[in-house]
């Protein structure tokens, strides 16, 4: 029987610490939110591993050192308003509920994000609201957000979404040109300037409606 509270310590002191994830509040919202809980039963007994795990429906759990990451590199405040895009089953949503004041949580397939808003309640986890709605198009409606954080990769951040952030806001994501090798970037908001830089490299699978179209060749 795996004891899951020992599992999550375990991935908190010996995979996130030691790896340069120095901001605590990251480490200790990582570490109390069960990760095992947002996986299906089948997947539960490699919850903590360092990798991505499915979640079934072509989407994966990004693995925990590139979400802590990115969480660590968007600063979230007590008081932050976080979009979370492609929310999956909703954990890095529940981890950022802990970091930040309010999380919509987007995602645009039926089944995950039922089964996110199931869990929310589940857990009692009342400072997330999940949004059933395209992904490439952000969530204008709450706009503006502190906080953006992509729940997987994308090829490039839309314009639409970075005029999402509000003045002095941060966007953390992979960003990735195929399956293959991407950059974790950050991207801020001053004064309505928008800068953006990389800050590691990561492989993480394409978010849905941010897929790349195929071309024609003449």
């Amino acid at each position: 029987m795996i004891n899951f509270d020992v599992a999550r310590q375990n991935m908190v002191e010996n995979q996130l610490r030691p790896n340069g994830i120095t901001d605590e509040r990251v480490l200790t919202a990582m570490g109390c939110v069960a990760r095992e809980c947002f996986i299906q039963p089948s997947h539960q007994g490699i919850a903590y591993v360092d990798e991505d795990i499915s979640l079934g429906q072509g989407r994966y759990l990004m693995e925990p050192m590139v979400m802590a990451r990115l969480l660590q590199a968007a600063n979230i405040g007590p008081d932050d308003v976080i979009l979370d895009i492609g929310c999956g089953s909703g954990y890095t949503a529940a981890v950022c509920a802990n970091l930040g004041a309010t999380v919509v949580a987007l995602e645009c397939d039926p089944t995950l994000g039922a089964n996110a808003t199931r869990i929310m309640e589940e857990k009692e986890i009342d400072n997330v609201v999940v949004i059933e709605s395209p992904l490439n198009e952000g969530f204008a409606a709450q706009a503006p957000y502190d906080v953006i954080i992509f729940s997987g990769a994308v090829p490039e951040i839309p314009p639409a979404i970075l005029n999402q952030l509000s003045d002095g806001g941060r966007l953390a994501a992979i960003v990735s040109k195929s399956q293959g090798l991407g950059h974790g970037t950050l991207a801020q908001n001053e004064n309505g300037t928008i800068g953006q830089r990389v800050l590691f490299d990561s492989a993480l699978p394409l978010l849905p409606d941010f897929e790349p179209k195929p071309s024609f060749v003449f």
